[in-house]
């Protein structure tokens, strides 16, 4: 992951001249957002959406699902998307090998990883982080992602590691991670997001049985980015963005759960207000999200701990090399 993510950025920042990318940006007030995937683990996103918070700082959204880092950051790069919802992992990997022109992050809108265990036996009341993965195997997300790497950061904190005590699938897409655990041989444990992990214990398949963020603590988890260039062209607009993403937190941290579905389930075709009130209870409950855009230097220094540990990173980046927290500090 970290080498593709390298590769694409040179690709595009040194092979643009021969590429013509046409991006139709007649409406000055949209904006293109590209999100890795499309979860309720976003909730301030999409509820700013819905509940006309951007539409009141004159922004109308365009919104995409990547399907994957590399894709989203093949968007961004390549100007078919004004701002990213990525992994900070992506920019990182980009700068400690060097670059200096590389995409930047100016908002955090998650501080902990948002998957949930799930098992296929009931242990809700007796799972255990040390005890009861021993041995086990564990679809645990796509390997030098973050869920994967924020996953084995915190088995290896209590003694667990792949092929001596513990078995780490890294290997399945994220899209297939569910069919594969509904296999016979799919494993004993699985990682799965919002409203996912909520609808799969519901269809009698699986129990969450702990929250990977909850144990993990702090981290800059999902974080918008854009260019340096579109950023210095629309100071305004990138203030006014993160100010509609706060507007909804607060809503979300100062409503009920139904309410707060209910600002979301425009936004989830198929699934109903019951599951998506449980969902935003489950995130309310871990504190997934940021009351404040801006990311601290303590959750960063965290990241690069996990990092580090997947053996995905090689030394440190400075914050301030991929982090502009200018605007962020002004909705705070």
């Amino acid at each position: 992951m970290k080498k593709f993510i390298t590769l694409l950025l040179c690709f595009f920042m040194l092979g643009t001249s021969s590429l013509v990318f046409v991006a139709c940006k007649n409406d000055t007030d949209v904006i293109r957002l590209n999100e890795v995937t499309h979860s309720v683990f976003y909730a301030p996103l999409y509820a700013a959406i819905n509940l006309g918070y951007m539409e009141e700082e004159g922004i109308k959204i365009e919104l995409e699902n990547g399907q994957g880092s590399d894709k989203s950051m093949a968007a961004l790069l390549s100007n078919n998307a004004d701002i990213a919802l990525l992994g900070a992992e992506t920019v990182i990997y980009v700068a400690s090998q060097g670059s200096t022109d590389h995409p930047m992050i100016f908002g955090q809108l998650t501080k902990r990883d948002g998957s949930f265990l799930v098992s296929k036996t009931n242990e809700k009341e007796t799972f255990d982080w040390s005890t009861s993965l021993q041995n086990k195997k564990v679809i645990a997300g796509r390997r030098g992602g973050l869920p994967a790497m924020t996953f084995e950061w915190v088995v290896n904190s209590v003694g667990l590691y792949h092929g001596t005590n513990i078995t780490l699938d890294t290997e399945t897409s994220f899209a297939m991670q569910v069919p594969v655990f509904d296999t016979p041989d799919g494993g004993d444990y699985c990682t799965m997001f919002e409203p996912t992990a909520t609808e799969y214990e519901e269809s009698g398949r699986g129990y969450i049985v702990a929250s990977v963020g909850e144990y993990s603590g702090e981290i800059p988890y999902t974080t918008f980015m854009a260019k340096p260039s579109y950023i210095a062209k629309n100071k305004d607009k990138i203030e006014g963005f993160l100010r509609a993403i706060k507007k909804a937190y607060v809503y979300l941290m100062t409503h009920s759960d139904e309410d707060g579905a209910k600002a979301l389930v425009k936004s989830f075709d198929g699934s109903t207000v019951e599951s998506l009130a449980k969902a935003v209870k489950s995130y309310k409950e871990i504190d997934a999200w940021c009351s404040s855009p801006a990311m601290t230097s303590t959750s960063y220094r965290k990241l690069l701990e996990v990092l580090n540990n997947a053996g995905e990173l090689d030394g440190t980046v400075a914050m301030n090399d991929v982090v502009d927290n200018t605007f962020a500090l002004n909705v705070t």
